[in-house]
């Protein structure tokens, strides 16, 4: 019987997470969550390696609150936003954690099952979900130092005993690898003593600890009741964390995967074109990891490209990037890279261990900072700290080449969207990127927290006359890189798993090939990623003579044997498909 697979099926992940005895009865526990997620009469689905996405679809990143209006909740305003400049554009949106917080703009969940009272209800969250597919955050690592998970912790009451995870001072927890430099383990008074909690991120964030099921069972509720919410994107927040084991580096631990496992076996049944995505901010090879066997994350992360394509930008040269890209397997059916450059966090420097050098990765943070970025730190095994993330707002940080500012900024960030929105995968644009938003100083000073730089909150009247304005450079980056995205969702090549090979064209033309699943059309994309002209040859790339070819984003014609001189960051989109 289908219901009986399903059990089965849950039954073999929740064997495979706890190992240790944890759990007395599997089965029973099995049963609770088939009951908790309502799949007593659910068919199994058996077809998992299925595409949810097109070429149509592509994602803007923002807060509930990054657009401002006197008198009306922030979510109603960011609801008229989206209506207004983007519903022929984009297909979903990713508002960041919309939860009651008390720290790091929202990454510390007081409460999972409320909306913010200060950006609007679950009427609202409803009201975008009817006409995009939403993206939220599942917090699943940590949750607030002030919630009343952690209060019930220190009195040893329920909901709460035993939610989070403890050590001892004594243990060796030399491995243990984190993005933070503050103390791993936090001293904590409770009703059974001393205690001491596990904080990978900071003192207010709390790691919860999933050895217990009724934390498991607690998320388990949860994730029904986004479902029910209208949510259909699940953004695993920092998941890689997630299980802890002394004596390891409590990190992409199996029982990890597993649980990611887990998530998707109890989403995918619940809701069949529901997406699981894994945010994992860490090397390359560990975050395909989490693509598993086509059976964990339908999409992750490709949080290699924002450092590599900022590095390529701002040295001239492609040389890492094409290597990179050479070494990218294809993503299998069901699954699909989930492309970004920039993004509320910053340009993540773990994610290019191993790809650039060190001193290439020295050289890139202090241009950043030379164009007004900041660094967060991590710390090493030895007590040492290492750069791990340039805060910057991706206008700024283009705004020049390793040489310095020059006039040429506009170019290189739009070089850089017309880049990652041809790749292979679903492209996202955070919204401060969309409008053009540059450093927020301010906000960083006011904050105290360097991630603030690039988290500024618009008054929506005067983005609306910014982006009216012809001469503003808002309305210019919002008018192109709405064109490339309108654009590209009518290109078959586009489709996020669609054929995609290199091109070798030397250091200063980047380019690569995307056919269509039904190989009815090419696409040869390709851009100039220096500062000076470059000549391109259409014999280099093999254009078929009978064809018809033109560039989709100029319009102009590409056939003959001159070849096309290219601008400084000029991208082409060449095509021979009307």
């Amino acid at each position: 019987m289908p219901k009986n697979k399903l059990q089965s099926d849950i039954e073999a992940h929740l064997s495979a997470i706890y190992q240790g005895g944890e759990v007395d009865n599997v089965s029973r526990l099995s049963t609770e969550l088939i009951e908790l997620m309502d799949l007593q009469d659910k068919e199994v689905i058996e077809n998992r390696n299925v595409n949810h996405w097109d070429e149509t679809d592509s994602l803007v990143i923002t807060y509930g609150d990054s657009v401002l209006l006197e008198d009306e909740k922030p979510l109603q305003t960011l609801n008229r936003f989206l209506d207004k400049y983007l519903r022929s554009s984009i297909s979903s949106v990713h508002i960041l954690p919309f939860y009651p917080f008390t720290s790091d703009d929202g990454f510390s969940v007081l409460d999972y099952s409320s909306v913010n009272e200060s950006l609007g209800d679950w009427e609202d969250i409803n009201a975008i979900a009817n006409n995009y597919s939403l993206m939220a955050d599942l917090v699943v690592n940590h949750c607030s130092a002030r919630s009343p998970w952690f209060e019930n912790f220190i009195k040893g009451r329920d909901p709460g005993h035993g939610f989070f995870y403890t050590a001892s001072p004594d243990d060796d927890l030399s491995a243990v690898v984190r993005p933070r430099t503050n103390d791993l383990l936090r001293e904590v008074e409770t009703s059974e003593g001393t205690q001491y909690v596990w904080c990978t991120f900071s003192h207010d964030q709390v790691d919860l600890n999933f050895r217990n099921p009724a934390v498991l069972k607690q998320f388990v509720s949860i994730i029904k009741q986004y479902l029910d919410n209208g949510i259909r994107i699940f953004r695993l927040d920092a998941i890689a964390f997630l299980w802890k084991e002394i004596g390891t580096n409590c990190l992409n631990l199996e029982q990890t995967h597993e649980m990611v496992r887990l998530f998707r076996t109890l989403i995918e049944q619940a809701q069949h074109d529901a997406i699981i995505i894994t945010e994992t901010n860490i090397p390359n090879r560990e975050n395909l990891e989490y693509f598993g066997n086509a059976d964990e994350a339908h999409c992750v992360y490709n949080f290699s490209l924002p450092p590599l394509l900022v590095n390529t930008l701002v040295t001239g040269s492609c040389g890492y990037l094409k290597q990179w890209m050479m070494s990218m397997p294809p993503a299998r059916n069901g699954t699909a890279y989930f492309n970004f450059v920039a993004s509320h966090d910053g340009i993540g420097l773990r994610p290019a261990e191993g790809l650039l050098s060190d001193a290439e990765i020295n050289s890139l943070v202090k241009t950043m900072q030379g164009f007004g970025g900041h660094v967060s730190w991590r710390a090493l095994d030895d007590g040492n700290s290492k750069p791990y993330e340039i805060n910057i707002a991706l206008i700024d940080a283009l705004q020049g080449t390793v040489r310095g500012a020059d006039n040429l900024g506009l170019q290189r960030f739009f070089c850089a969207h017309a880049i990652m929105l041809a790749l292979e995968g679903i492209p996202a644009i955070y919204i401060h990127s969309l409008v053009g938003t540059h450093n927020d100083h301010q906000r960083v000073e006011n904050s105290g927290h360097n991630r603030a730089i690039n988290r500024h909150q618009w008054d929506y009247t005067k983005l609306e006359d910014a982006l009216a304005d012809q001469n503003s450079s808002h309305h210019i980056v919002y008018n192109q890189l709405k064109q490339l995205l309108k654009i590209r969702r009518r290109q078959s090549a586009f489709h996020p798993n669609a054929t995609q090979f290199t091109l070798h064209l030397g250091d200063q033309l980047f380019g690569f090939w995307r056919q269509s699943l039904d190989r009815q059309q090419s696409i040869f994309c390709i851009s100039n990623i220096s500062d000076q002209v470059q000549r391109l040859s259409l014999a280099d790339i093999n254009l078929i003579d009978n064809e018809q070819w033109h560039d989709l984003i100029s319009g102009q014609p590409c056939s003959g044997g001159n070849g096309i001189e290219m601008e400084p960051y000029q991208t082409v989109w060449i095509t021979n498909s009307a």
